[in-house]
């Protein structure tokens, strides 16, 4: 069994111990005591070294830690020492986590369901159909308020069934660890934790989501705030200084040049709309109808099906029209027919893909697919434009 002094003591960042068992080549340690912390509960394990060798990874084995490490390691006493800053950096956002799931829950009543450490941030998965921006204020200044209170923070170990006043029951049973924010927060955990809520440091929600039937709410504590709010603050003045003003008046800028955006774009959707029109009414000067009355013009190698969609649209608002446009890569094509055509676009793109092993569909006026090569493509196009006797389809 590896005696765990985290349990004990989180600022144990250096002690010593005895090799008991090896594995993988003396990669693979087991000591009868150690400091460092394997992933569990959502924190990540520790780094640091063993008599000089960096410790990959820390596994939680039941009974016993193994540490893996770069090289082997002989048996016999050994020096541990951890990657102190990280160690630290999972303490307060751990520690942090605590402090705002106590707080959410007190003010709101919403519940933490899961919880997760990454590298960059945190996330809470909380019992919730939605949170108020007023809300997330609320419980972040709340945080902060306790933060600065230097409320302590205790480790008791305690008889599961006896245990009182847990935020959440525990599943264990036999004695527990317990993580105590005085006047606060009571929950079990195996985790490492700040002496006091001031060693937490700034607490700062990122963001929140909707993650399934929940809410995730993402946040940073302690150097990690910092920060985060150093590169945010970085990032404010280099917009500003791209727009020649101050960082306060990025929001009117951002708003002016959204109205403006959307102005230039309604003007786009115009101008393309009037040239498909023109273009739309030359096709159909060109074309002359065929023995079922329809005029029917292709459009090749364009650019994408979306392009040629005003065009297509255009010249089929004319009477008894047809028009397909193929594009060569990915091979794909579309049609598009009147309502006095009498042709169901869907069911006749449907019927040439086919015979290829292509696929597609669409509504009787409007309907695109794939092929899978330039032959094929060729194929479905000589079908779709066929024309009655008579006829003569123009090329644009």
């Amino acid at each position: 069994m590896t005696e765990r002094l985290y349990y004990t003591d989180a600022y144990a960042a250096h002690f010593h111990a005895t090799v008991v068992d090896r594995a993988d080549g003396s990669r693979r340690v087991y000591l009868d005591r150690t400091a460092f912390y394997p992933t569990s509960g959502g924190q990540p394990h520790d780094l640091g070294r063993l008599d000089g060798v960096p410790v990959l990874d820390v596994v939680d084995e039941g009974e016993r830690i193994a540490h893996v490490l770069a090289e082997p390691l002989a048996a016999g006493q050994v020096s541990g020492e951890l990657d102190w800053p990280r160690r630290f950096d999972h303490m307060q956002q751990h520690t942090g986590q605590h402090l705002l799931s106590a707080v959410l829950a007190d003010l709101f009543g919403f519940e933490t369901i899961s919880v997760h450490f990454g590298p960059a941030s945190s996330t809470l998965d909380l019992e919730a159909q939605a949170i108020e921006p007023a809300q997330l204020t609320a419980a972040e200044a709340r945080a902060n308020a306790v933060v600065w209170e230097q409320r302590p923070v205790e480790v008791t170990f305690e008889e599961a069934a006896s245990a009182r006043g847990l935020r959440k029951p525990s599943d264990r049973a036999g004695v527990i660890r317990i993580i105590s924010i005085r006047d606060l927060d009571r929950s079990a955990c195996g985790g490492t934790h700040v002496r006091n809520t001031a060693e937490i440091g700034p607490v700062l929600i990122r963001g929140v989501e909707r993650v399934r039937k929940n809410v995730r709410l993402e946040f940073v504590c302690g150097g990690r705030a910092l920060r985060r709010a150093r590169a945010d603050r970085e990032l404010l003045a280099t917009l500003a200084a791209q727009g020649s003003a101050a960082p306060d008046d990025l929001p009117a800028i951002l708003e002016s040049q959204r109205a403006e955006l959307k102005a230039a774009a309604a003007a786009r959707r115009e101008a393309d709309e009037s040239l498909a029109r023109y273009r739309a009414r030359e096709l159909y000067e060109a074309t002359t109808p065929d023995a079922d009355g329809l005029r029917r013009a292709v459009v090749r190698d364009t650019p994408g099906l979306e392009s040629v969609r005003p065009l297509a649209l255009a010249f089929t608002s004319l009477p008894r029209t047809v028009l397909v446009a193929a594009v060569a890569a990915p091979p794909a094509v579309l049609i598009a027919t009147s309502a006095d055509s009498g042709v169901d676009a869907g069911a006749r793109l449907k019927a040439a893909v086919a015979t290829t092993g292509g696929r597609g569909g669409g509504s009787p006026r409007l309907a695109q697919g794939s092929v899978a090569d330039a032959e094929a493509l060729g194929g479905v196009v000589t079908a779709l434009t066929a024309p009655s006797p008579g006829g003569r389809h123009v090329e644009a």
